[in-house]
C-alpha cells in the first residue's frame, strides 16, 4: 500500500513540474513575441521616418523658372537656391516648359526628401538633398511595352469617341492619316462608325500610359464599307500601311488639306456667284470653312514654287507635285514654307486665314493636273504599289498576326523592359 501511494504521489509531482515548466515554457513564448513586435513595430517607425516619402506636385507654371516654382512648394531660400544649382548642372533649366510635373517629396515628419521634374515620357529629373547641398541628375523612367486593342463607336467626332475610349487624341490623329487617302474626316464619318487599334503602349510601373508606339493594325468602319490597315514596309524597307490583301493605302494625295472638323462651304464650280465682286466666274476650288489659326497640310510631297501675298488670293502657297500635279491654298493668315523647300506629304504649310477677298475665314484649295484645274472632291487618286511577291510571306506572318485582334479586342502581348528601363522590342 505505501508502495503504490509512493508511486501515485511520484507521478503528481512529476505532473506538477511538467505543468510547471510548460507554463514558464508559454511566458517565454509569449515575452520573445512581444519583443519580436515590439522590435518590428520600431523598425517600421523608422522605416517609416527614413524611407516613406509624400509626394507633393503641381504643373510647371507658364513665365515661371525653376527657383520660384520651388518657393511655392514651401521650400527655404537656401533649399531653393542650392536645389537649382545642382539642377543646372544636370540639366539645361531653359529648356523647362510650362505644363510639365514637378514633384517635391517629403518625409511624415515634413523633411525634404527629393525633387522630381518629369522632362518627358521617358525622363526626369531627379534632385535629392545631401548633407552639403544637392546632387541632381536625369534619370530615364521605367516603362514597359504592351500591344493593346482600342476601341471606340463614334457619336459625333472621331476626336471625342478616342477620348471617350479614354485614349488620347493622339491616337485619332494618327487614325485620320492611316485612312487619311481613303477617308476625309471632316464630311465623311457618321454617327455608328466604329473603330479598333491595335497599337503599342510605353506604360510607367503603375500601369498609366507613358506614350503610345507604333500603330500595328487598324480597322474603321464607315457606315456599311469597312476599311482595314496592317503596319509593313515598302519595296525600300520604309514603314507603310496596307489593305488585307496587300494593297497600299498610300495614294499621291490625302483627301483633304485639313485634318478634322471643316465643312465643305463651296465646291468646285465653273460659274460662282462671287459674295465680293458680285459677278458669276469660275471657282476653280474647293472651299473648307475653318476657324482662323486652322492648320494647313499639303496633301502630297513636292516642292514650293510660290509663297507669299498674292493680290485677291491673299497669303498662298503653290506646289508642285510629280506628274503633273500642282495644288495652291489660299487666303492663309500665316505662311510656314518658302520658295524652293521641299515638303512631304501631310506637313503643315500654313494657318487658316481670310486674307485678300475672303468674307469669312477660310480655306480656298486648288488643284490642278498639267495646267488644268480639277474638282478635287471627285478627283481619282493613284495608288502606291502593292505587296510585292517577295515580299509577300512576310507580309501573310504579320497580316496572320494582328489581323484576328482587329476581330478580337483585348490586350494580347506584354514586351519585357529593358535593363535601362525602355521597353524591348
Amino acid at each position: 500500500m505505501t508502495r503504490v501511494f509512493g508511486s501515485i504521489l511520484g507521478a503528481v509531482l512529476a505532473l506538477g513540474v511538467a505543468v510547471d515548466g510548460y507554463a514558464l515554457y508559454q511566458r517565454r513564448r509569449v515575452q520573445q513575441e512581444f519583443k519580436h513586435q515590439v522590435e518590428l513595430a520600431r523598425a517600421e517607425s523608422e522605416r517609416i521616418l527614413t524611407q516613406v516619402i509624400l509626394p507633393s506636385a503641381k504643373k510647371m507654371p507658364s513665365g515661371e523658372n525653376f527657383a520660384r516654382a520651388l518657393e511655392q512648394f514651401g521650400l527655404t531660400p537656401s533649399e531653393v537656391n542650392d536645389a537649382t544649382a545642382a539642377a543646372q548642372h544636370a540639366y539645361n533649366l531653359r529648356q523647362l516648359q510650362a505644363g510639365h510635373f514637378i514633384t517635391v517629396g517629403r518625409s511624415v515628419e515634413g523633411e525634404l526628401r527629393q525633387i522630381d521634374y518629369k522632362i518627358d515620357a521617358e525622363r526626369t529629373l531627379h534632385i535629392v538633398p545631401q548633407a552639403e547641398g544637392f546632387s541632381a541628375e536625369v534619370r530615364e523612367i521605367p516603362t514597359r511595352t504592351e500591344v493593346s486593342v482600342i476601341t471606340g463607336q463614334l457619336d459625333d467626332s472621331l476626336f471625342n469617341a478616342v477620348e471617350d475610349a479614354g485614349e488620347s487624341p493622339e491616337v485619332a490623329m494618327r487614325l485620320a492619316q492611316i485612312f487619311g487617302y481613303d477617308l476625309d474626316f471632316y464630311t465623311d464619318p457618321r454617327k455608328g462608325d466604329t473603330f479598333r487599334v491595335v497599337i503599342e503602349k510605353r506604360k510607367y510601373v503603375d500601369g498609366t500610359t507613358a506614350a503610345y508606339g507604333r500603330i500595328l493594325a487598324a480597322q474603321y468602319v464607315n457606315g456599311s464599307k469597312k476599311y482595314e490597315a496592317l503596319l509593313f514596309h515598302d519595296p525600300e524597307g520604309r514603314p507603310a500601311y496596307y489593305t488585307a490583301d496587300g494593297k497600299s493605302l498610300q495614294k499621291a494625295f490625302l483627301r483633304s488639306p485639313l485634318k478634322f472638323g471643316a465643312p465643305v462651304t463651296s465646291h468646285f464650280s465653273r460659274s460662282r456667284f462671287h459674295p465680293i465682286l458680285k459677278r458669276y466666274r469660275p471657282h476653280l476650288g474647293t472651299d473648307y470653312g475653318a476657324p482662323i489659326g486652322t492648320p494647313v497640310q499639303t496633301i502630297g510631297s513636292g516642292r514650293v514654287v510660290f509663297a507669299g501675298r498674292k493680290g485677291g488670293d491673299g497669303n498662298m502657297v503653290h506646289i508642285v507635285h510629280t506628274n503633273g500635279y500642282e495644288t495652291y491654298y489660299l487666303h492663309l493668315s500665316r505662311i510656314f514654307v518658302r520658295v524652293g523647300e521641299r515638303v512631304e506629304i501631310g506637313k503643315t504649310i500654313g494657318l487658316v486665314g481670310m486674307t485678300g477677298l475672303a468674307t469669312g475665314p477660310h480655306l480656298d484649295f486648288r488643284i490642278a493636273q498639267k495646267g488644268q484645274f480639277k474638282n478635287f472632291e471627285t478627283l481619282g487618286l493613284p495608288p502606291s504599289e502593292p505587296v510585292g511577291k517577295k515580299n509577300w510571306a512576310e507580309f501573310s506572318t504579320v497580316r496572320e498576326q494582328w489581323l484576328p485582334m482587329l476581330e478580337q479586342p483585348q490586350q494580347i502581348q506584354a514586351h519585357a523592359v529593358s535593363d535601362s528601363g525602355v521597353a524591348g522590342r
